[in-house]
């Protein structure tokens, strides 16, 4: 009997313990990552900014919320929310109480496929799938007319009312300290709601810095921020992978990024510039996939430092 069924047993046990750690304990294992861009002109001090995204926040998540709200301790000059916030259309509550001590700061905001349309149940395995054969997720296709709406509204009037600057396929700006930090914006990619035409045009010439910000980190837009010479970009939408091997990385990004930047700070070029990319894992899971393994939930906080 042992001899017989004690490999798949062993494999199952194995299996299920795996399960229960990605749902039961990582996606819960927060974590602040810390990185620095030198993007800053010669003599200006130093900003921090925190970047959080794909909260997907679901009624009930009282550790999540607990943890956004202790984000605020680390007193950032600024706040970049990349999208996808919400994966319970009840959760509006429940995030802009986790968002609420940010929210004090300034910031700014654009928005992801997951703000505007709830999410549907699907089988994980559809993206390696989809992987395999050249597509991305969605893909840039608009979301059936059956899919459920997020009351986003009220999220983006809390997030308006606190000074935040909404940038769905425009531009904004912040002033911080005496320094002019522009920001271009755009809606998501993933469901084909980008306009970058109506942006276009490059940095700011009157701002000490231009950051470009987007939701889903398609090439697309990525190309056309770094080619119109924007030095920081910043994204999420991948979740890291979300499902990850261990030394060995992401099988997926959800878009056409590749997995090497799936997450954290890299590099990107086209039409003859470089621009720093810097890709948040997000700290949360779609309802219906919650669970992550060797890549945790979290925020980045990002130092700008002046060019060496």
């Amino acid at each position: 009997m042992r001899a017989r069924y004690g490999v798949p047993l062993g494999i199952a046990a194995v299996g299920a313990a795996g399960i229960a750690y990605a749902a039961g304990i990582e996606t819960r294992s927060f974590r602040l990552r810390r990185v620095t861009v030198p993007v800053l002109p010669r003599g200006m001090r130093d900003l921090r900014f925190l970047q959080v995204s794909d909260i997907h926040m679901v009624s009930g998540q009282r550790k999540k919320r607990h943890w956004l709200q202790a984000l605020a301790g680390l007193r950032p000059d600024f706040v970049v929310n990349t999208g996808d916030n919400l994966s319970d259309p009840e959760g509006v509550p429940e995030l802009l109480d986790a968002l609420g001590p940010l929210m004090e700061f300034p910031g700014v905001y654009v928005f992801g496929s997951n703000d505007y349309y709830g999410p549907k149940l699907r089988n994980p395995a559809r993206y390696l799938f989809e992987k395999a054969q050249g597509r991305h997720g969605l893909n840039g296709n608009a979301p059936a007319p059956a899919a459920v709406r997020n009351p986003w509204e009220p999220m983006r009037d809390a997030f308006d009312a606190a000074g935040w600057e909404g940038l769905t396929n425009t531009r904004g700006r912040l002033k911080i300290d005496g320094y002019e930090i522009a920001f271009t914006g755009l809606d998501d990619p993933h469901i084909k709601r980008d306009r970058y035409e109506q942006v276009a045009g490059g940095p700011d010439p009157d701002a000490d810095l231009s950051i470009g910000v987007v939701h889903a980190p398609y090439l697309r837009s990525l190309d056309a921020f770094t080619a119109d010479g924007y030095p920081l970009i910043l994204a999420g939408h991948t979740h890291g992978g979300q499902l990850c091997i261990p030394f060995y990385g992401a099988l997926v990004t959800n878009c056409d990024l590749d997995t090497d930047r799936v997450k954290g700070l890299s590099t990107h070029r086209s039409g003859g510039h470089t621009s720093y990319l810097h890709v948040s894992a997000g700290c949360g899971t779609n309802r219906y996939t919650p669970v992550r393994f060797a890549c945790p939930p979290e925020a980045t906080l990002v130092t700008l430092t002046p060019h060496p």
